[in-house]
């Protein structure tokens, strides 16, 4: 029903109302999106933070510990069984992340992210990553192993022959690689400590965005549905007809 104001008529077409309510909501469901987002990398975040206060000893009989907490261990790396993990960026540069399984001291198994290595001439250029087999110890952060925003399709077993390149394998395909069932459940993943020796590029951060950014991308998203909506009424209200009849 049209609304008169002054010497104004409000008359939206059926078609533009339903048109800019589904765009509104699309733009405020993107905007809260973006915030649920930002409180999300805010506990990331935080918690990576967090993870630089203590260290905690890991074994095979540990239970999992909080992501990103500091943690020490004993045993040594096997380097005749590597995988590298593809697509991975380091200063705008493509490359690849080396992980190492770990066999602890007392029996069981860790993974360790020793860091980052570039891509070759050409990706059948492997690297070579080779690293000592004596007993050591090691000090790290803990971690999941990196994964896509969406998975899709079903990845293709992993097979040898080592160093395996791999796009975004779970700790479940690396086991099964690996023929090796006895992990601690403390972590999926040690990233190694920039200090510690036999390792590559470690610039180790919270990933993705900080919180500020998803909050930028929300106000950006809230603004585009103000101004949809002030379009809507500004082009819908148009000049009623005077009645100039005596």
């Amino acid at each position: 029903m049209p609304i008169k104001f002054q010497n104004r008529t409000f008359a939206p077409r059926l078609f533009t109302t339903l048109l800019t309510i589904a765009l509104l909501a699309m733009l405020i469901s993107l905007g809260r999106w973006q915030l649920h987002r930002a409180a999300e990398k805010r506990v990331l975040f935080d918690s990576f933070a967090a993870g630089a206060q203590a260290t905690q000893a890991i074994d095979l009989k540990t239970p999992k510990v909080p992501r990103y907490s500091r943690v020490e261990t004993d045993g040594h790396y096997d380097d005749t069984r590597q995988v590298l993990i593809d697509n991975m960026v380091n200063a705008e540069r493509a490359g690849y992340f080396v992980i190492t399984p770990f066999a602890l001291q007392g029996g069981g198994w860790v993974l360790v992210n020793r860091g980052w290595v570039p891509l070759g001439a050409s990706r059948a250029e492997r690297p070579v990553i080779p690293v000592a087999a004596d007993a050591r110890h090691i000090r790290g952060r803990t971690d999941n192993l990196p994964s896509p925003g969406i998975r899709m399709g079903i990845p293709a077993a992993l097979a040898p022959p080592y160093p395996v390149v791999a796009n975004f394998p779970t700790h479940s395909q690396v086991a099964q690689l690996l023929k090796e069932s006895s992990w601690t459940p403390a972590a999926d993943l040690i990233l190694l400590d920039p200090k510690e020796p036999d390792g590559y590029v470690r610039d180790w951060s919270a990933p993705g965005f900080p919180p500020m950014r998803h909050i930028g991308y929300a106000v950006q998203w809230f603004g585009l549905a103000l101004a949809l909506l002030v379009i809507y009424i500004v082009t819908n209200f148009r000049r009623s007809s005077v009645d100039n009849t005596a």
